[in-house]
């Protein structure tokens, strides 16, 4: 008689209570255990098809660490920061310390990224010396970048808020030597800084002074939608039917513009008006009232990108906190 083993045929054997099969440890180069989630499978590496058991890691036998160093040659170029492995160009990997041209070119302040590719295709950079047309091209710390023949720098961004007053002109500097708003920020505890939009001579208020290429673009492009408020001081009161025609909308010689939104800030006094815009066209404000047949008496920007002039003294001046800066860049000031 034939004894029987009591096993099923093709089933195995049930596991014994307490005998765990103890989990292998898998160890790399000198021994180190290894991580899973850090391995990666090279492409030559055969796809492993064998059955895995309860609780264990099956892996190929090569196995290779991410960032680990790759046998063959990489030639990285100085100016585009691509790199090249067996042949194939690898356009994600970028130098250390390496930057984008257009990113370096905004950061001097001479314009913004979009303008600086303008300048890049038309040729007026150069790179040590080499005129440079590629866009992405990538330097790196020690290149020199000439613009116009002038060597250029990148800069600290610095971020002025002036309340400006009246008899200063809006630029950097006067043919006929009348006063700038420049004189006014004391330039020389700071980088170069340029106006964001203009006020005219007569016009007071809230102004922002820059380096920031890219953001001074932003502001003054339509698409931006910085908002202006004004106070204005009119001739006679302002009536009613005006201020529905205003909101409306009327034609200028240079197109249509409307008010976003109009009040008088003295109930009692209708001589006096809150306009808010959006339009940065050349003395708007001045136009529209003197279309409807008013006269502007006084003009005072009290409200410009999110920012005021609230405890800020005539002819004064401040830096822009942290967050007043990020949400400038962020476009929260609608």
């Amino acid at each position: 008689m034939t004894k029987t083993s009591g096993k099923t045929p093709g089933r195995r054997a049930p596991r014994k209570p307490g005998g765990v099969k103890p989990k292998r440890r898998l160890t790399g180069r000198a021994g180190n255990s290894m991580n899973s989630s850090r391995l990666v499978h090279g492409p030559d590496m055969k796809k492993d098809t064998r059955k895995r058991k309860t609780g264990e890691r099956v892996f190929p036998d090569k196995v290779r660490r991410a960032g680990d160093k790759r046998e063959d040659t990489q030639q990285v170029s100085t100016h585009t920061g691509n790199v090249r492995r067996s042949g194939k160009l690898l356009t994600g990997l970028k130098p250390a310390g390496s930057m984008r041209l257009n990113r370096y070119i905004s950061l001097s302040g001479i314009c913004s990224r979009r303008r600086a590719d303008e300048l890049i295709r038309q040729g007026s950079i150069r790179v040590n010396d080499q005129m440079v047309t590629e866009l992405g091209t990538r330097i790196q710390p020690n290149d020199k970048v000439k613009y116009e023949g002038k060597l250029i720098q990148p800069e600290k961004k610095v971020y002025i808020l002036l309340n400006k007053p009246k008899d200063y002109i809006t630029t950097l500097r006067d043919p006929g030597e009348r006063k700038t708003v420049m004189e006014l920020i004391d330039p020389g505890k700071h980088p170069r800084v340029y106006p964001v939009g203009r006020l005219d001579r007569h016009t007071t208020g809230v102004l922002l002074l820059t380096n920031d290429g890219e953001l001074t673009r932003k502001l003054a492009h339509p698409s931006g939608k910085a908002a202006k408020v004004y106070h204005v001081f009119l001739n006679r009161n302002f009536r009613e039917s005006d201020m529905q025609q205003l909101l409306k909308g009327i034609a200028l010689d240079d197109g249509p513009v409307s008010a976003d939104k109009l009040s008088y800030p003295d109930p009692l006094d209708k001589k006096q008006v809150g306009i808010e815009i959006h339009s940065g066209r050349n003395r708007i404000v001045r136009r529209i009232f003197e279309y409807l047949d008013y006269q502007v008496v006084k003009l005072d920007r009290v409200y410009f990108a999110g920012l005021t002039k609230k405890g800020l003294g005539r002819g004064k001046w401040r830096y822009l906190n942290l967050q007043e800066i990020a949400r400038l860049k962020m476009g929260r000031f609608k």
